[in-house]
C-alpha cells in the first residue's frame, strides 16, 4: 500500500505544475508587451483589458518565487518579462512609486499611490532580487521601501495610511476595490507591507527594515487582533475600528506570515508570541471557518453573525499553509489532518480541470461563479502557487 503521505506531496507538486504552466501558456501579452490584464471564467482573453499592478506584481513574484524553489532557470524568460514590464510602464519615474493600472498598450490611467500595491511591488522585487541578483531590483525596492516610510507612516499614532494621488497628494477616496471601506488604515494593507519588508530584509539585512518589521509586530500583536483571534480589519488613524466583518482567510494568512516575519528577524519573544497567537487563531478558525465538506467560507458578521457562504480560491490554500505552520510547531497531527481534508474539497471544487487554474469562488452548492475572471486584477497566481510550494517544502 502506497504512503498516503507521498502521494498527496505528488498530488501537490502535481497541481503546482499546472499552475505555473497555465500562467506560462495562456497569460503572455505577445501583441502588447507584458501579460493580459483579464481572461474570463471561460478562457476568454479579453487582449484590451487594461493591466493592474496587483496581477503584475504577483506574476513576478510567483515566477521568481518558482525559480527559488525549483533551484534553477526554468521561469527566466517570464521573470524578465515581468519586471521589465513593471519598470517601464508601471513606475513612475518623476514622483516615485507604481501607478494602480495602465491600458492595454501600458499607458497610465490610474495614477494613484496606494500603499498596497508599493508594498506588493517591494515583495516582487525582492523575490526576483533573491533569483537573478540583479541590483536594479533591490535598489528600487529599497527606494519603494523609504517612500513608504516617508509618505504613508503615522508617527503620532504609528501603522501605515492606505493611499495618496500620484504625486502623494491626500486623496478622500482611499479604497483598495469597491467592497472595502474607505477608512484611512486597514490591516490588509498592514499584512502585505509585513510580508514584503519580510522578504526585503531577507536579502538585504538592512536594520531599518528591522526596525520597520518589528514595529509592524508590535502593531498586530497590541492592536489588529479580537480576543477570540480574529483581524479587525478597517480602521480611522487613531485605530477605532470601524467593521464588524471577520474574514477567515485573512485570519489564518496573517497567523503564519507573522510566525514567518519574527523568524526572519530572529525576534525570539516575538516568535513566542505569534507561534501562540497563531496556535490560538488556528483553533478559532477550525470552529468557525469550515463547512461540512471543509471547504473555507468567506467571511462573518460579528455583530448578526450572517454568513458569507462564498468558498474563494484563495483562503482556501492559505489554510492549508497556515495549519501546516501549527501542526509543525504543535505536532499535533489533527492540524495536518484538516489540511488534507480542504485539500480534497480544493480538488474537488475549486480545481478547474477543464481549463486549468482555480475557480475564483463557488458557491455555498460548490457550483462556480461564471462571472469571475480567471485572471484578473486580483486574480493571480500568488495565493495558490506561493500556498503550494510553502507547503511543499514543509512536507
Amino acid at each position: 500500500m502506497r504512503n498516503p503521505n507521498i502521494a498527496f506531496k505528488e498530488s501537490l507538486d502535481k497541481e503546482l505544475a499546472s499552475i505555473l504552466s497555465y500562467w506560462q501558456k495562456h497569460t503572455v501579452d505577445h501583441s502588447n508587451g507584458g501579460f493580459y490584464g483579464r481572461i474570463d471564467h471561460n478562457n476568454e482573453i479579453e487582449a484590451r483589458h487594461s493591466k493592474g499592478i496587483i496581477l503584475n506584481t504577483r506574476i513576478l513574484w510567483t515566477f521568481s518565487r518558482a525559480n527559488n524553489f525549483y533551484g534553477d532557470n526554468r521561469y527566466k524568460t517570464e521573470c524578465e518579462r515581468a519586471f521589465f514590464y513593471l519598470r517601464d510602464y508601471f513606475q513612475d519615474i518623476e514622483n516615485g512609486g507604481v501607478y494602480w493600472e495602465v491600458d492595454h498598450l501600458g499607458k497610465p490611467t490610474n495614477t494613484r499611490k496606494q500603499i498596497y500595491a508599493q508594498a506588493f511591488c517591494i515583495y516582487a522585487l525582492s523575490e526576483y532580487y533573491k533569483y537573478s541578483e540583479k541590483e536594479e531590483a533591490v535598489q528600487w525596492a529599497m527606494a519603494l521601501y523609504q517612500l513608504i516610510e516617508e509618505k504613508a507612516y503615522d508617527p503620532v499614532f504609528d501603522g501605515y495610511l492606505e493611499a495618496f494621488g500620484e504625486q502623494w497628494e491626500t486623496i478622500a477616496d482611499v479604497r483598495l476595490s469597491e467592497k472595502d471601506l474607505n477608512a484611512p488604515k486597514t490591516t490588509n494593507t498592514h499584512l502585505h507591507i509585513l510580508e514584503a519588508y519580510t522578504t526585503l530584509f531577507e536579502v538585504t539585512r538592512d536594520p531599518k527594515v528591522k526596525n520597520a518589521l518589528e514595529r509592524l509586530l508590535r502593531l498586530f500583536a497590541d492592536k489588529l487582533f479580537d480576543e477570540e483571534g480574529h483581524l479587525r480589519l478597517f480602521f480611522t488613524e487613531d485605530w477605532v475600528g470601524q467593521s464588524t466583518e471577520i474574514s477567515f482567510g485573512h485570519d489564518i494568512e496573517a497567523a503564519w506570515l507573522l510566525i514567518l516575519a519574527a523568524r526572519t528577524i530572529g525576534n525570539q519573544p516575538y516568535i513566542a508570541i505569534f507561534e501562540n497567537l497563531g496556535v490560538k487563531v488556528a483553533d478559532t478558525f477550525l470552529k468557525k471557518a469550515l463547512d461540512l465538506e471543509f471547504g473555507v467560507i468567506n467571511a462573518q458578521d460579528r455583530t448578526t453573525g450572517e454568513v458569507d457562504a462564498d468558498r474563494h480560491w484563495w483562503p482556501q490554500i492559505e489554510a492549508m499553509v497556515g495549519l501546516c505552520y501549527i501542526w509543525r510547531i504543535t505536532q499535533e497531527k489533527r492540524y495536518l489532518d484538516y489540511v488534507a481534508k480542504i485539500w480534497s474539497f480544493t480538488q474537488k471544487h475549486i480545481i478547474d480541470h477543464k481549463h486549468g487554474e482555480w475557480f475564483f469562488r463557488v458557491d455555498s452548492e460548490g457550483v462556480p461563479y461564471e462571472i469571475e475572471d480567471k485572471v484578473g486584477p486580483w486574480k493571480c497566481p500568488y495565493h495558490n502557487g506561493r500556498g503550494l510550494m510553502e507547503i511543499l517544502e514543509i512536507l
